[in-house]
């Protein structure tokens, strides 16, 4: 993962088209077919989204058994992306540590699943 440099401004309207939601991890396990470490995840957004499924490469941190019933924070309106024989379906959001491993963002408090971030 490398670090971004300064990137160019967006309008507002721009930012509203990136539908990021909170959602609860009801499923985690080890992907140990993908190309870098990563794990499986099942994220239910409530009612309105549903449950969707995201790979991420956040295996230095977490195991799946904590994560679940952990708030993740996700992009859910991307086209879904194929990674290896797994399906993504939406971006699970995190920053690097500074060790360039990724670490998760979640709500300080807990939230309902499926509330949209503004």
């Amino acid at each position: 993962m490398s670090e971004a440099g300064p990137v160019a401004p967006i309008g507002f309207d721009d930012f509203l088209k990136v539908d990021i939601r909170v959602g609860v991890v009801v499923e985690a396990e080890p992907y140990p077919e993908a190309r870098k470490p990563a794990l499986k995840l099942r994220i239910d957004f409530g009612p309105e989204i549903g449950v969707k499924r995201s790979s991420a490469q956040i295996t230095k941190h977490y195991a799946p058994e904590t994560l679940v019933g952990k708030q993740v924070v996700a992009v859910v309106n991307f086209p879904p992306r194929q990674i290896g024989k797994f399906m993504s379906e939406v971006l699970t959001l995190g920053v690097p540590d500074s060790d360039g491993e990724v670490v998760l963002l979640s709500p300080t408090l807990e939230v309902p699943a499926g509330g949209r971030m503004f």
